[in-house]
């Protein structure tokens, strides 16, 4: 489980293109104007880089920081090199560093390996059968609801949620997790 978590985390997991990031964002801007304070975090299974070439704290980095923080009266953020690249970060590590007594609860993208509460995003589409794709919710048992455009058969310990009704969702994340505001 993870023990670096103070408020609830849910997770949102399927394969890519199957619209994990869109849910994320209508889900986000839903809990926010209820008055809940949300952060997120997103597994990526690309390189990336959120700074450019000439800027000075890219130019830090490259001369052998491995944490760089840059911040300005608007906003701040830390990039840190994963000194073992060939091994993931996990995600209780992530949760360390968030400022989690201004949060109400955290949402993740993706992290489908790890043990946590996760809500399974299921488009007929995404799923091709020629691929061997199978529901997750049918061998993970960590998936606790699955957001959909299909009717499916799901376990009792299952919920359906209609993926295009981002009221219903928020509510099942409000009362599964019984969120208070902060």
């Amino acid at each position: 489980m993870l023990s670096n978590a103070t408020v609830p985390v849910v997770g949102f997991v399927a394969p890519s293109g199957t619209g994990k990031t869109q849910l994320l964002k209508a889900l986000i801007t839903r809990l926010k104007s209820e008055g809940f304070k949300v952060a997120a975090i997103k597994h990526s299974h690309h390189d990336f880089e959120i700074d450019k070439p000439g800027k000075d704290s890219y130019e830090l980095r490259m001369s052998g920081a491995t944490q760089v923080l840059i911040a300005s009266k608007h906003r701040w953020a830390m990039i840190s090199e994963n000194e073992q690249p060939e091994h993931e970060v996990a995600l209780n590590t992530l949760l360390k560093p968030l400022d989690q007594a201004t949060l109400d609860i955290i949402l993740i993208e993706g992290f489908k390996f790890e043990h946590f509460p996760k809500i399974e995003v299921y488009r007929a589409a995404a799923y091709s059968p020629k691929r061997d794709q199978e529901p997750m919710f049918l061998s993970d048992p960590d998936i606790i609801a699955v957001a959909t455009d299909t009717p499916l058969a799901t376990k009792d310990s299952v919920t359906l949620l209609d993926i295009n009704d981002i009221k219903q969702i928020s509510q099942f994340i409000i009362q599964h997790f019984s969120l208070n505001l902060c």
